[in-house]
């Protein structure tokens, strides 16, 4: 599991550095005056997958911070740390294990009941953030495809 986290890190900075290094280079080899509607739907498209991209990867590193946490053995480590919400006082004291969910973003505490629940380690705006920002980009994307005839009317 922290291995796919170490992966994954690396992997969504990466693209998203890509991602913005492609749209801004698009706009600036035609000019953002002279570029038409299909450039700059593919410019946003970009931008707009650098961002989910990035956001995805602050709420990797807020799980990844939970998983080091709850991997912290010693004093004060049962139970799990980031399984200490408030909210699920009475379940906290049953927490046996925890797993990450990659899509929604979010670290489950396992309780001995066979039951879970999701901590709170990664912020509430992360998800829907990341939702948006793919499904804009989607969207512009699709957009920027010229029509089946090949000529773009623009």
């Amino acid at each position: 599991m922290a291995l796919l986290l170490l992966l994954l890190l690396p992997i969504g900075l990466i693209a998203s550095l890509s991602l913005i290094g492609y749209g801004f280079g698009t706009l600036g080899r035609v000019g953002l005056r002279r570029a038409d509607r299909t450039v700059r739907l593919r410019a946003l498209t970009a931008l707009l997958g650098a961002a989910a991209a990035a956001l995805y990867s602050w709420g990797l590193l807020h799980i990844a911070g939970a998983v080091l946490e709850a991997e912290d053995g010693g004093t004060d480590s049962s139970p799990l740390r980031p399984c200490r919400i408030p909210e699920e006082r009475e379940r906290v004291l049953h927490v046996i294990d925890y797993t990450v969910n990659y899509v929604p973003l979010r670290f489950v505490c396992e309780t001995e009941e066979h039951g879970s629940y999701a901590a709170g380690s990664v912020p509430g705006y992360v998800n829907p953030g990341v939702l948006g920002l793919a499904l804009s980009a989607a969207v512009c994307g699709a957009a920027a495809r010229p029509p089946r005839g090949g000529v773009d009317p623009a």
